[in-house]
């Protein structure tokens, strides 16, 4: 009985080390990624040369009126990374600008 408590004690472990190493792999080939992008984004001299947030926002302002709205957001974003984005996310900013959502605890129900 004590024999076979320990043995599982020990399983546990190398499953907890197995974990660890996997996760590790993960962060590993994370930051690899990382820094082929800043490569990618930087001159010789490591000056970024990526678009800037103004490029960004230039482009989101599909309507030109100098702001840039959560819908000109979400469709830009879909653009560059494909429809459903960020969907949760996009659907509650979303809903707040349309004036469909509120704070207030007792007001949830209505519009949820």
């Amino acid at each position: 009985m004590v024999l076979d408590c320990q043995a599982k004690k020990l399983g546990g472990m190398a499953m907890t080390t197995r974990k660890l190493a996997v996760a590790a792999l993960c962060l590993w080939a994370g930051l690899a990624q990382a820094a082929d992008l800043l490569n990618y984004l930087t001159d010789q001299d490591g000056r970024y040369i990526g678009p800037s947030v103004a490029d960004n926002m230039a482009l989101m302002d599909t309507d030109r009126n100098g702001f840039v709205d959560v819908f000109e957001v979400r469709a830009f974003l879909e653009l560059k990374h494909g429809k459903g984005y960020e969907k949760e996310l996009m659907d509650k900013m979303e809903a707040t600008a349309k004036g469909q959502s509120c704070g207030t605890p007792f007001a949830k129900p209505l519009y949820q």
